[in-house]
């Protein structure tokens, strides 16, 4: 039976990356040992690591000044990291949805925040590129994807003030010069892996410039020197990161992610736009190539839109508990072939609804 996943994360991850990972939980290469039974500190998983940290430099095009960490925590626990070892006053944020609006909770506990956009009042329907960064704060902080309202950030500012994102729901999935940016985080579950790990791309030079005593474990710097074992880390998670990256890397690498993640977003607006009952209520230029949210514009109907796509094997629909409505999650392991379902029983709604 085939299912059409569009969840949020956990996500669809592709199919021979999940046929691998659960092979190695049964015999991790014929060993006779299961993944999640050999040690953290083996020559076996050392390699894991030093392979997984060279595709991420390798497929974002990252020098030695980056080191790549594998953390646990989420992206939550990066909300409070970042401003713990980098912020010594101020740091300048854009509040531009629900985990951007978290991120900047955390900072306020370490110092000032200077808020240079708020889309608040808009509901987070579009994002501006109409701000300043200021000279005199230690860091700017933006999230590149809004996972819930579906925006995503198209540019990225140029200025010397170390730029941090939050890339949880984008990571992987379009070219950028990813060496504009200072340091990016993100957790795994949406594009890379299962949950339960998050990656970290650090550039070094910035470390170690705040004056306050930071905890052990919340230390970029001790991670580093660690290389990512201080505890024990998430052995699967990596591992299935591995194999993703190496599944991206053999489609073609990012240009070519970028052009098909475009090829399929596009699809599903283009329905949207043209249909009598849906719509998108993002402003065009901000709209996520990797979260398509949309509504119906009669909520009468939602019961019988719900009936209509959960009888057809498709998971993962409805909107965020916040937000209502339906969202697409459409990350690099969906397939075309799920896009074009969707749309075909959209379709099918419209003819049957429209009055």
């Amino acid at each position: 039976m085939k299912i059409h996943n569009f969840n949020a994360g956990p996500s669809v991850l592709p199919k021979e990356v999940v046929i691998k990972s659960a092979k190695s939980v049964i015999d991790f290469n014929e060993s006779g040992l299961s993944l999640l039974e050999i040690s953290h500190r083996s020559i076996d998983f050392l390699e894991i690591i030093e392979k997984t940290i060279s595709l991420v430099k390798r497929i974002m095009n990252l020098n030695d000044d980056y080191a790549i960490l594998f953390l646990q925590g989420g992206a939550t626990l990066q909300f409070a990291m970042v401003p713990y070892n980098l912020m010594n006053k101020q740091a300048a944020y854009l509040d531009t949805g629900f985990w951007s609006k978290n991120a900047i909770k955390e900072a306020k506990k370490f110092g000032k925040v200077k808020i240079l956009f708020s889309g608040k009042n808009n509901n987070y329907t579009y994002i501006s590129k109409n701000y300043k960064i200021p000279y005199n704060v230690d860091y700017f902080h933006c999230t590149s994807n809004n996972t819930i309202v579906g925006t995503q950030m198209k540019i990225f500012p140029k200025t010397s003030i170390p730029i941090i994102c939050d890339m949880s729901s984008d990571i992987f999935s379009r070219k950028l010069n990813f060496c504009q940016f200072s340091l990016i985080y993100a957790s795994a579950q949406k594009n890379v892996s299962s949950a339960g790990m998050t990656i970290v791309i650090v550039k070094k030079d910035i470390l170690g410039k705040i004056k306050r005593n930071i905890p052990s474990y919340m230390d970029y710097k001790i991670h580093i020197q660690n290389n990512s074992i201080l505890n024990t880390p998430n052995v699967f998670s990596i591992y299935t990161s591995m194999l993703t990256l190496e599944w991206i890397e053999k489609k073609g690498g990012l240009s070519f992610l970028e052009k098909k993640n475009q090829y399929k977003a596009k699809l599903l607006y283009n329905e949207i736009d043209k249909s009598n009952l849906f719509e998108n209520i993002i402003h065009r230029d901000d709209r996520s190539n990797m979260n398509v949210s949309f509504f119906l514009k009669e909520k009468n109907l939602e019961k019988e839109f719900n009936k209509m796509w959960k009888k057809e094997n498709i998971v993962g629909l409805d909107g965020h508990r916040f937000l209502g409505g339906y969202r697409a999650s459409i990350y690099n392991a969906l397939p075309l072939e799920s896009i074009q379902f969707l749309i075909e029983i959209m379709k099918e709604f419209d003819r049957k609804f429209s009055s």
